[in-house]
């Protein structure tokens, strides 16, 4: 984004005044534009109307008393890109562009979309085919149909690829506070990277949410967002639509193992981004981060009235990862003085209905409890319906006592419903009032905690480690599977172990394998056998001259049956390797959109039965990559499984960093898979590798 079309962003969503250009669409407009309470000008573009929405309209864009800072677009596309260069030539600031048909219609439409881009000049175009923008902090609608939502001083900012769903957002009944909201649409001048760049900077946006259906740039996503961070504006995501990664990687394991999916999960691990699965978990997450804040840890205290309210807490936060520490002796003894005979002393807390609503009981029972040193703190109320609200001033009573003990704890804070309908908007608003997040939903106020928790601890680990600009070597089309033998040789340049072994013809692998030791493995040699088991070019554990001939024989022929054209007279002898603890498949490989990536999995036979893989962007610090490993479910045989000797995670972290340097520096290659790695106490060994080179 250029200066001037950043500065033309701000003009857009900051109006002194606003041009419609349209007659129903812009009718709503003037509406949406009455009901936020927008205080400047309004001026209407319509030669056949005398008035939209109570204001006067102009005939044509040139008769406007200056250039606006803001204009909505409800005309025809042809229409549309003459008044997007005309707001460019007059110097306006920028356009929501509702209309649709370019881009998203075909290639009559790309073409419209190319024309539009070039007549827009330095103009901050939202769209086109978009819903619009939302201000709620200036009072800003340019948005087409009824909207919802408000703000506070610190608020959320919504950004989403999809009109419908940000519309539904706003009209969402959770009391989440919001500055902006923008449908993004084509994106074909600023895009959701731009967005995200500019909103990190407004000191009214506390969060920011995304709806991502695709980046356009990865690299100035990773930008933007690293910005978001350093100036303490977390970002949570929504990611819809998953694929594998195309023909380019079927050949290799990490095709069936890793999809676009999974590089986009790295990208947001990489980049602190709290990942959630749906809208009601999106806009819970950025309720609890904008009202409560962020925990300093994952330690909760949780009180509920109810014992199967505290064993659905204690269930949930067990699968996420968060913790319900018990209390202190000292606590737990100061609790047992506070509660009644029938209540057990625990965490999460059931203090029992017998001091229910007393807030002179349950009072110093919150407050003794969150004097342990929790990160944060939670309490379950499902408030009645209104009509059958007499017992409603009880559950205000605890919940007044929970805001002030947490308050005294200085740590954020929620009331949690177990069903989301069963907070009502009063209450809801009493809680905000307080800095207390009124969540709704057991799991979505759990994994908002956990997520606000992670990203907190991510954070730190960034700023420790440091976050080096992602590699950006993309796929060349020329790249070629080279043979085994020369793909070890470039593992071997990049200081990883590969078996001692050599190339000969099938006549003299026999007098090669006696030279090397017995046991050898064979294997054909040929950039036709990416998998060569399958079409049975190697045979393990051969121990004499005998079974080597035979060995030669038969790979021959069940080649040539396999597929005659990936038959040769090359053979590679190698000495057998010592049995591993385990067995790692690591593959690094250049993406079109993320550069290069590091799949590190189970390897062997487990590749694809444990589907056990974790996917980094490279440049990893070693603290990544040794937590990348660290997370595979096979991970606990690297620390000795069942009494079993523990395996060389040093090793297995240097080899997986000398392979990711070496990747980075010769560019040519374009994927190196290894599977298996052989790990052992001490080391480790490539066993066997495919290797795709742009130039050899």
């Amino acid at each position: 984004m250029t200066p001037a079309r950043r500065q033309n962003l701000l003009r857009l969503l900051k109006p002194r005044h606003v041009a419609l250009i349209g007659g129903r669409d812009a009718v709503t407009v003037a509406g949406e534009l009455a009901r936020i309470g927008y205080p400047g000008p309004i001026w209407p573009v319509n030669p056949s109307r005398t008035e939209i929405g109570g204001h006067p309209c102009f005939a044509r864009i040139e008769d406007l008393p200056e250039p606006p800072d803001a204009t909505f677009l409800a005309i025809p596309r042809e229409a549309a890109i003459e008044a997007v260069a005309t707001l460019s030539r007059i110097g306006a600031g920028g356009a929501v562009c509702y209309t649709a048909g370019f881009g998203e219609t075909g290639p009559e439409g790309a073409d419209a979309e190319a024309r539009l881009i070039a007549a827009a000049g330095d103009l901050a175009i939202v769209g086109p085919n978009c819903y619009g923008v939302l201000n709620y902090i200036d009072r800003v609608a340019l948005w087409p149909f009824a909207h919802g939502g408000k703000s506070s001083i610190q608020s959320a900012a919504i950004i989403t690829q999809s009109g419908m769903l940000s519309s539904d957002l706003t009209m969402s009944q959770r009391s989440v506070p919001f500055a902006y909201m923008i449908s993004a649409g084509n994106q074909s001048i600023l895009t959701l990277e731009d967005f995200t760049d500019f909103l990190a900077e407004q000191p009214e946006v506390r969060a920011i949410g995304l709806h991502i259906e695709g980046l356009k740039d990865i690299p100035a996503f990773e930008r933007a967002a690293l910005k978001a961070l350093e100036r303490g504006v977390p970002i949570a995501a929504l990611k819809t639509g998953s694929s594998q990664i195309g023909s380019r990687l079927t050949v290799s394991h990490t095709g069936s193992l890793s999809g676009t999916d999974d590089l986009y999960q790295a990208l947001f691990d990489r980049l602190g981004i709290i990942r959630v699965t749906n809208p009601a978990q999106l806009l819970e997450t950025l309720k609890f981060i904008c009202i409560a804040g962020i925990p300093k840890g994952n330690r909760v205290a949780g009180f509920t009235c109810s014992g199967g309210g505290a064993t659905m807490l204690a269930d949930h936060a067990e699968t996420i990862g968060l913790e319900f520490p018990q209390p202190s002796a000292a606590t737990a003894t100061e609790l047992r003085r506070l509660l009644p005979p029938t209540a057990a002393v625990s965490n999460p807390l059931d203090y029992t209905t017998p001091i229910w609503g007393v807030s002179e009981r349950t009072g110093p029972v919150f407050a003794a409890a969150l004097s342990y040193g929790y990160d944060a703190a939670l309490i379950v109320q499902d408030y009645p319906l209104a009509g059958l609200d007499e017992s409603k001033p009880h559950y205000l009573n605890d919940a007044k006592s929970f805001i002030a003990a947490a308050a005294a704890a200085s740590i954020p804070a929620a009331v949690c419903s177990t069903l989301p309908e069963n907070l009502d908007r009063e209450t809801r608003d009493m809680l905000t009032s307080h800095g207390v997040a009124p969540m709704q939903g057991l799991h979505e106020t759990l994994n908002a905690i956990a997520g606000a928790a992670w990203h907190g601890r991510r954070r730190r680990q960034i700023f420790d480690e440091g976050c080096e600009p992602l590699i950006a070597i993309f796929p060349s089309d020329t790249a070629k599977i080279i043979h085994e033998a020369a793909g070890k040789l470039h593992l071997r340049a990049a200081g990883l172990a590969v078996p001692d072994g050599t190339v000969n013809t099938g006549a003299d692998a026999p007098e090669a394998s006696a030279r090397l030791g017995f046991p050898v493995a064979l294997k054909m040699v040929s950039p036709n056998l990416p998998h060569k088991t399958e079409a049975g070019a190697v045979r393990l554990n051969l121990r004499d001259i005998r079974d080597v001939q035979a060995a030669v024989t038969q790979m021959r022929a069940d080649v040539t049956a396999h597929d005659p054209s990936a038959a040769t007279d090359c053979f590679l002898v190698e000495r057998m390797v010592e049995p591993p603890i385990t067995e790692l498949m690591v593959n690094v490989r250049t993406d079109s959109q993320f550069g290069l990536a590091m799949t590190i999995a189970s390897g062997g036979v487990l590749v694809e039965m444990l589907d056990d893989a974790v996917t980094l962007l490279l440049p990893a610090s070693r603290a990544q990559i040794e937590r990348a490993l660290g997370g595979l479910r096979i991970a606990r045989l690297l620390d000795g499984f069942r009494g079993r000797p523990g395996a060389g995670r040093k090793a297995a972290i240097d080899a997986l960093q000398q392979l990711a340097d070496y990747a980075a520096v010769h560019r040519e290659i374009t994927e190196i898979e290894i599977n298996p790695l052989f790990v052992h106490p001490h080391s480790v060994v490539a066993v066997d590798v495919l290797m795709r080179v742009a130039s050899e």
